[in-house]
Formats: C-alpha cells, sequence, structure tokens
C-alpha cells in the first residue's frame, strides 16, 4: 500500500476530516480577517509584545499552541479515525528515523553555508547578537518545541490533508497541489509577506511543493519531517531580523533592508531539484509520473492497525 492508501487502514468518513481541515484552516482564516479588518500592525504588535515579555518568552508562546495543534490531530487520528500514527506517517511497516535525521543533517548544513556565505559576502548586513545566556534558553525552546510546530504541519498538511484529499479525488496531483498552495497561503500573514511583497509566495507554495513530492516519491513524512525541522530550527538558532517571523536572540541579525531578488528564486528553482537528485538517487526513486499524478485505488485488502505507534 502507498502512503496515500494508509488511510484506508482507519475508519474513513468525509466529516471526519472536513471538520478538522476545515475548523483549522477556518481559525486561520478569521484570525487574518479580523487582523485585517481591524487594520492591526503585526510587527508592531509583535515589537511591543518582545519589549514587554522578552524575545524567548514571546517565541515560546507562539510555538505551545502548536503542541497543542499536534496532540489533537494524533488523538483525532486516533480515536476518531482508529488510524496509527504511524500509517499516518509512512507506508513503511514503521517510521523510519534514519531517513527523519538524514534530511535533518543535509538541510542543515546547507542552511548553515548559505548563512555563512551570505555573511562573509556582505558582512555590513549581519550585526553579532549573540548573548550566552539568551542563546542557551533559545536553544531549549527550539529544540523542545520547533519540531513540533513544524511537525504538526506536516502531519496537518503532508499527513492528514494529503491522504483524506488523495481518498476522496481518487489521484496524486491534486492533493500536491492544493495542499502545496494552501501551505503557502498559510504564511499571508507573516511580516515577510509586508515587506517583501507577493514574490515571497514563490517561496512559500515551491516549499510546500517540494515537500509533497518528497512525501509523494518516498511514500512518507520522514524526509519533509526531518528538513522542515533543520529549516525552522537552524534558521531560529542562527539569524533574525525585526521583519520576520522569528525573531529570536539568535547568534546574527539581520540588519539589511528587506528587498525581494534572485535569493527567494535560488531555492526553489535551483536548491530544491539539488536536493531532490540527491535524494532520489539515495533511495533510488523511480515512476515519478506514477508516484505523482497517478491514481489511487482502495486495496482490496485493508489491514486494520492497533495501537498509538
Amino acid at each position: 500500500m502507498n502512503f496515500i492508501q494508509q488511510a484506508y487502514k482507519g475508519k474513513i468518513s468525509a466529516w471526519k476530516y472536513v471538520l478538522p481541515i476545515v475548523g483549522f484552516l477556518g481559525l486561520v482564516l478569521l484570525n487574518s480577517i479580523v487582523m485585517s479588518y481591524l487594520d492591526v500592525d503585526v510587527e508592531e504588535i509583535m515589537r511591543e509584545e518582545i519589549e514587554q515579555k522578552g524575545a524567548n518568552r514571546f517565541f515560546f508562546e507562539n510555538l505551545i499552541r502548536f503542541v497543542i495543534f499536534l496532540a489533537g490531530l494524533f488523538t483525532w487520528v486516533k480515536f476518531v479515525h482508529k488510524q496509527s500514527i504511524t500509517s499516518l506517517t509512512t507506508s513503511r511497516s514503521k517510521i523510519d528515523w534514519k531517513r527523519v535525521f538524514f534530511a535533518f543533517t543535509l538541510w542543515g548544513v546547507v542552511t548553515i553555508a548559505m548563512t555563512l556565505y551570505a555573511y562573509y559576502t556582505v558582512p555590513e548586513d549581519f550585526i553579532w547578537n549573540f548573548n550566552f545566556e539568551k542563546f542557551i534558553i533559545l536553544a531549549l525552546i527550539s529544540v523542545l518545541l520547533l519540531p513540533m510546530q513544524t511537525s504538526f504541519e506536516e502531519y496537518f498538511f503532508r499527513g492528514y490533508m494529503m491522504q483524506g484529499l488523495g481518498i476522496l479525488v481518487k489521484n496524486r496531483w491534486f492533493p500536491l497541489f492544493v495542499t502545496s498552495v494552501i501551505f503557502g497561503l498559510m504564511h499571508l500573514a507573516n511580516p515577510e509577506v509586508d515587506k517583501l511583497g507577493p514574490i515571497i509566495m514563490v517561496y512559500y507554495i515551491g516549499t510546500g511543493l517540494f515537500l509533497g513530492i518528497i512525501t509523494l516519491m518516498d511514500e512518507g513524512l520522514e524526509l519533509a519531517l526531518g528538513f522542515h525541522a533543520a529549516n525552522n530550527l537552524i534558521t531560529a538558532l542562527l539569524v533574525t531580523a525585526d521583519w520576520t517571523a522569528f525573531q529570536t536572540d539568535s547568534i546574527l541579525r539581520d540588519v539589511s533592508e528587506p528587498s525581494a531578488g534572485y535569493d527567494i528564486l535560488i531555492p526553489v528553482l535551483i536548491v530544491f531539484p539539488i536536493m531532490l537528485f540527491i535524494f532520489s538517487r539515495k533511495y533510488r526513486w523511480d515512476n515519478w509520473s506514477e508516484k505523482l499524478l497517478g491514481k489511487i485505488e482502495k486495496p482490496e485488502i485493508v489491514i486494520e492497525e492497533e495501537g498509538l505507534i
């Protein structure tokens, strides 16, 4: 059974998928509408909150909700769908943690290398922001909570929504396209969009597409989980700016004037394809058209699974 077909191991019903998906996306949409209607300056609110509470407390409070979201999603899948978390994660008999750590390490090294390149190429764009005490607290918060945030997004978009849409429409391309676009649009409220303009959505949607492709090609979430965790964790620890969603007590602070340039397109057009090539060679991916565009059929025999993992 492929990754999307894993949903058949649980109890399938349209309302079971509609409620959490519409509920979560509706909550996000309502928040955006309220913020827009009230003409709220998100950047100013963040600045005031950080001045009042400190960057680490503000960061913690923003991340803790994802622990609740992830626990809620797992509980819903386990007790309403009667589906194991393993089958929500992968088509393999058990979660392949080596894949998670490989993707984490690979993208972590790439992210650090790109940051160091930028730092040594245009050092005037950065200031040293390192404070040992604050950084240690930031590191603890990041290691404990950021994987929860990234895991929720992966389990919700590339796991739950991908499987639900896949068995509904009986193909792979539609859930790949829809989850990528919605994942990108979820970032519309980020301060970066105001500063850099709509062009930044190319990066967000492109990242969603990349994560969707590696999930379908590898028949599991492991690579996406590792990549996403590395992306947010390393970024939070390495560099921050006054106009980004993550404003932390990181090692470096970007003080350059925000601008949308080639650096937005390079990951989507160059780096992500290279990553796909590396993954495809390491894990011997083949039959790309079938895995990304093919049909989804209900298996003749569905093995019921019990337990959380």
